[in-house]
């Protein structure tokens, strides 16, 4: 069984997401995705695991019955531990091509985002239609979901449906500063920065936003920030930023 290590203490039972309100007491039966993992893990009547709901910490529980298709579960009690950053932070991404977004997706609920924005950018090679768009949003939560249960995080990030970069520039965005990740002369360095309470962060795609996009970025409110003199790759560029300023400047580390 694969231990993970939070808060100095070493866990080896299952963590499971799911969607429902929970309660000391409850009992019922998993929801589909998450009775599939119980049921590849082989869990037996009896074994301990623990939910959580998004909602906050966390429930120790145990399983009651196992079926082909059902499992039934019921909740011990609530503990309040609370894993997230201290820094919210939303990622807006270019999305790039192939499995890469997968793993852009992956590793930035690892580090903590509290929210993925897809874009559609000038030079995106990835290209969505609306009904393909809605089915790859649905697989990026659930990769999300998975990401948190191994990683131990109390809250699934939200995986916003793929917009144009200029519609989602031109609606309200949420509050606190706005930065883009850029090799502007002149860009600033993370580490320069005033510790605010959330943040917003927009990198381009393969290629980079053109300079009318990185205009309109910077008209909405968007301050350039520079991770160095090297360029990164599309999914390299928003997870080095997301864990210089929610690991190392602001937010609490954590090793797995």
């Amino acid at each position: 069984m694969h231990l993970q290590r939070w808060g100095g203490g070493r866990i080896g039972r299952m963590r499971l997401f799911v969607d429902l309100p929970l309660a000391p007491g409850a009992a019922f039966a998993l929801p589909p995705a998450a009775a599939r993992h119980a049921q590849v893990r082989r869990a037996q009547p009896g074994d301990a695991l623990v939910l959580f709901d998004g909602r906050g910490g966390e429930w120790p529980s145990v399983v009651v019955s196992m079926g082909r298709a059902e499992v039934q579960v019921c909740v011990q009690h609530h503990d309040a531990v609370e894993r997230e950053s201290a820094l919210p932070v939303m990622l807006a991404v270019g999305m790039p091509a192939n499995e890469r977004m997968d793993w852009l997706v992956e590793k930035a609920t690892e580090l903590g985002a509290v929210a993925i924005q897809p874009l559609h950018c000038e030079r995106s090679v990835l290209r969505l239609d609306s009904e393909r768009a809605e089915r790859k949003r649905t697989h990026w939560q659930a990769v999300a979901v998975a990401a948190a249960e191994q990683s131990g995080r109390t809250r699934v990030p939200v995986l916003h449906p793929a917009r144009n970069l200029r519609q989602w520039l031109a609606q309200p965005l949420p509050a606190g500063p706005r930065w883009l990740l850029s090799l502007a002369p002149g860009a600033a360095a993370p580490q320069h920065l005033s510790p605010p309470a959330q943040a917003v962060v927009l990198s381009g795609p393969e290629g980079g936003l053109t300079a009318e996009e990185a205009a309109a970025a910077r008209a909405a409110g968007f301050v350039d920030i520079s991770l160095g003199e090297r360029v990164l790759r599309a999914d390299t560029a928003p997870l080095a930023a997301l864990a210089w300023l929610v690991l190392t400047c602001w937010g609490p580390s954590a090793t797995g």
